[in-house]
């Protein structure tokens, strides 16, 4: 049940590009928006429920299984597919984002990196060769190697030592990667500087890894910024390989960074989105507690075809969000991920036809154009 990659088109007047992955029989085109499901669920919602808003690829968060329940748990009952119930494709992360957000320099060693359990207080050294440990136990099937992803901003001799030390770990993990039925990413870091983003993606290519992520993006930085890391790193990846741009969700993000060549995209917020009762529509985003949806009687968006817009009004799930209902959370969540679900649908489209520039256009002037909140 290896995955495995297709390219099929790169657009005549941009890098966009749709390709095709196959697994256990069944194939997902990309451009894709994967749903995140840190601890081995996407939150409020069943595994059947994110299949019926036509997501493929789901992500889990290794660090965080490590702590809860624990590698060998879900090992011994399977597998993360069997765990959690889902038979399409599943990525782990390394725990390189929580080098950013838990991590403080001090416990970034060469070894690894150092965390104190939440839970317990317990002492832990997360290392390259542990990180791969712990995701070939949880058994999903695109493994990330273990990277040093850096906040912004940041200094160039910082960012030029993390890459350093991130192709280091990335050697080390692909040294103890053991290739059952599962494949293995390396990262491109390097921080918002071009010279530092080429070399890490040409050191990784040498490696042969069987994709390609980029990390380091929403970490703080603007747009603009972001939008050029894509581009320092996505020219010196192979064609035929995945691309894969770590932790961007927002739709504009989407749009703009598959023009810059990048296949696939995760995201917590959708769903973060959801719990605090805001909604993605075609013409912007929208916060149903606004007083304006208490007697609104429509869908959230009229052209969705998603469970929540066919069956619900703004109306009903603006009172369950007031009210604290999880329902609430719940509709809002399965919406937003069609929604992305839908917009990548609409892209891949575009690129079929030679047309993601005036798809571009055409989403900024409605999504940006005011008719909503």
């Amino acid at each position: 049940m290896t995955v495995e990659f297709k390219l099929l088109k790169t657009e005549a007047n941009t890098k966009a590009r749709l390709g095709k992955i196959m697994y256990n029989g069944k194939s997902y085109e990309t451009p894709m928006f994967m749903p995140v499901g840190t601890q081995a669920t996407v939150k409020t919602l069943s595994p059947e429920e994110i299949k019926e808003t036509k997501s493929g690829i789901v992500l889990a968060n290794t660090y965080h299984l490590w702590l809860r329940p624990g590698e060998e748990i879900i090992k011994s009952a399977g597998g993360l597919h069997k765990f959690m119930n889902y038979d399409g494709p599943i990525l782990t992360d390394s725990g390189g984002f929580q080098v950013f957000s838990l991590a403080r320099p001090k416990d970034i060693t060469e070894s690894g990196v150092h965390f104190k359990n939440q839970y317990n207080g317990d002492a832990l050294l997360l290392t390259p060769e542990k990180s791969i440990q712990i995701q070939e136990d949880l058994g999903s099937d695109i493994l990330m190697s273990f990277d040093e992803c850096v906040g912004l901003p940041a200094p160039y001799e910082y960012c030029a030592r993390s890459v350093e030390r991130t192709l280091r770990w990335a050697k080390r993990g692909k040294d103890v990667f053991h290739h059952n039925n599962q494949i293995l990413f390396g990262i491109v870091q390097g921080g918002p500087y071009e010279d530092l983003r080429r070399h890490c993606a040409e050191e990784l290519v040498k490696m042969d890894f069987d994709g390609y992520s980029i990390g380091g993006t929403s970490v703080g930085e603007d747009k603009e910024t972001q939008y050029k890391m894509v581009e320092y790193s996505t020219p010196y990846l192979p064609e035929d390989k995945l691309r894969y741009l770590m932790g961007v969700g927002d739709p504009i993000d989407l749009v703009e960074n598959v023009i810059r060549g990048v296949d696939i995209f995760d995201c917590v917020s959708p769903t973060r989105l959801a719990r605090h009762g805001h909604a993605y529509t075609k013409y912007g985003k929208i916060n149903i507690k606004n007083n304006k949806y208490k007697t609104d009687f429509t869908p959230i968006e009229e052209s969705c075809d998603c469970y929540a817009c066919q069956n619900y009004t703004k109306a009903y799930i603006s009172h369950l969000i007031r009210t604290e209902e999880t329902f609430g959370a719940r509709l809002l969540s399965i919406h937003n991920i069609r929604y992305l679900v839908r917009l990548m649908e609409g892209i891949r489209e575009a690129i079929k036809n030679d047309n993601i520039l005036s798809f571009r256009e055409d989403f900024i002037k409605n999504y940006y154009g005011g008719k909503n909140d």
